[in-house]
C-alpha cells in the first residue's frame, strides 16, 4: 500500500523504479559512479601532471583547490581510477608507486636525483623490437626505462654556482 492506495505485486510501476539497494544485484557495482569535486579534481591533477605522481604529490597539488582533503580521499581516489583503467600505477627501483593516465601512450621516465621529481620524457633511446631474442633465450616483449640524473630546473643552481668562480 502507498499513499492509501494498493498497488497490485508486479504492476508497471514497480517494475520501472529502481531496485533498492537490498535488491540490488550484487554484481552491479554502486561505488565510484558518482562524479565528485574531489574525483574531478584528482584525475584532472594527474592527466595535466608532466610526469607520474606520488599520492603525497597528488595530495599537496589538490590542496590549493580543495584545502579540506584527506589523504585516504585521494588513496580512495585512486583505487577507484585505477580500477576504471583512467589511470596507471608505475613502480620505480625506489619502490614508491606513482600514478599516470592510462592512455599515455610509449614513454619513459627521467628521475631527478636532487628535488626526486618524476619526469615523462617521449626519447625512446632503445631500439629493440618487440620479439627480439637475447642469448639464453630471453625473448623481448616490451620495455620500461628511467633515467636518473638532474632535472633543467635543479641544474640551473648548478650552472649559476659554477659561473659565479
Amino acid at each position: 500500500m502507498r499513499g492509501g492506495v494498493i498497488i497490485p505485486r508486479g504492476s508497471a510501476s514497480l517494475r520501472s523504479r529502481p531496485p533498492s539497494p537490498s535488491t540490488r544485484p550484487l554484481t552491479q557495482p554502486s561505488i565510484g559512479k558518482r562524479h565528485t569535486r574531489q574525483r574531478t579534481e584528482i584525475q584532472r591533477l594527474i592527466e595535466a601532471a608532466d610526469g607520474p605522481l606520488t599520492i603525497e604529490e597528488i595530495h599537496d597539488r589538490a590542496r590549493p583547490t580543495l584545502p579540506r582533503i584527506g589523504v585516504a580521499t585521494v588513496y580512495r581516489t585512486v583505487k577507484l581510477l585505477l580500477a576504471s583503467a583512467q589511470i596507471q600505477g608505475l613502480v620505480l627501483p625506489d619502490g614508491v608507486t606513482r600514478y599516470e593516465r592510462a592512455a599515455i601512450g610509449h614513454h619513459h621516465h627521467f628521475s631527478c636525483r636532487r628535488c626526486e621529481k618524476t619526469f615523462d620524457i617521449d626519447v625512446c633511446p632503445l631500439s629493440i623490437p618487440r620479439g627480439t631474442t637475447f642469448p639464453g633465450g630471453y625473448i623481448v616483449e616490451d620495455h620500461e626505462l628511467t633515467l636518473y640524473g638532474t632535472c633543467p630546473s635543479c641544474a640551473k643552481p648548478i650552472e649559476l654556482r659554477g659561473r659565479a668562480r
